[in-house]
């Protein structure tokens, strides 16, 4: 069960710094004060349950957020949307590299103040605790991919874990939206079956060496770190044209097109226009966006 999971143990080598948002502009009512008990609610439990038998010091945690837009609330149910960003730093730099730029727009629960948001042992507890817990080895999976090739592969498979016990868990429509197969394209179950897929090894391979390779190399020459980064990118195109519906690379995208413009807009002219037509290629919706790299 997923409770075996993520057994709470509250001590300070915690992997995850989350600050978290609830935003319930869209709610009318004065009594707020459910909101923000919610908010500190899931701080805790994200930020001090051990997720890993890794030791992590306190400047190596992974900072992220997590922001909730609630739209409806109706009893105890909650409809939300939540985005979710996490981050690492460049090596010998003051720059962050984002991860993750990931939205849910099926963020849904019951949740009653006051309520502890916890495993318990051997059973399901809630559809809230279950998407926290998959998006905290969401986050752990994608920062330990970024220092390791396929380094994240245990954490990767605990979300797995959890998608598919809340497939079988008793829970009313709303709440298993996010977790179907065949509900969304573009959903927790369809990401985190995209990153086990052994069709991808090749993306998340290359997301190792844009990190290590790439970004972290560039302390010691920044022309070499942007070709490595330059010369796997048609990985991206390779998956995308194999599987045009593939979520991983969305979301690669998502977190990373603004990034890629700084990269390549400093590039050489081969490098501008090899990455333009490849990003406009995989990714024309985005064109605002990928003009800038030809237009420096």
């Amino acid at each position: 069960m997923i409770a075996a999971l993520c057994m709470v143990s509250w001590v300070s080598a915690q992997e995850i710094n989350c600050t978290v948002t609830v935003n319930s502009d869209l709610i009318e009512g004065s009594n707020k004060q459910i909101f923000e008990t919610l908010k500190k609610s899931i701080e805790e439990y994200m930020n001090h349950n051990r997720w890993t038998n890794m030791t992590y010091a306190e400047q190596e945690k992974i900072e992220c957020s997590m922001m909730l837009v609630v739209k409806q609330v109706s009893g105890n149910a909650f409809t939300c949307e939540m985005t979710l960003q996490s981050r690492r730093p460049v090596y010998g730099s003051t720059y962050t590299t984002p991860l993750l730029n990931f939205k849910d727009n099926a963020f849904n629960f019951t949740y009653q103040e006051f309520d502890r948001i916890e495993y318990q042992q051997n059973q399901f507890t809630t559809n809230l605790t279950a998407m926290l817990a998959y998006y905290c080895y969401l986050i752990i999976g994608h920062d330990q991919d970024s220092f390791q090739r396929l380094g994240g592969t245990p954490f990767f498979q605990q979300c797995e874990e959890i998608v598919n016990a809340c497939q079988s868990a008793s829970m009313d429509g709303s709440e298993q939206k996010g977790w179907l197969a065949f509900d969304s394209n573009r959903n927790r179950y369809a990401l985190i079956n995209n990153l086990l897929d052994e069709a991808f090894k090749k993306y998340r391979n290359y997301y190792y060496e844009y990190h290590r390779l790439g970004l972290d190399e560039m302390i010691n020459n920044v022309t070499n770190g942007r070709a490595r980064i330059a010369n796997g990118l048609p990985v991206l195109k390779e998956a995308y044209r194999a599987r045009p519906a593939t979520y991983v690379i969305n979301t690669f995208l998502d977190a990373k097109a603004d990034e890629l413009v700084d990269i390549f807009s400093k590039g050489t002219d081969n490098e501008k226009k090899e990455v333009y037509e490849l990003l406009m290629d995989i990714d024309p919706t985005r064109q605002t966006t990928y003009d800038k790299i030809t237009n420096n």
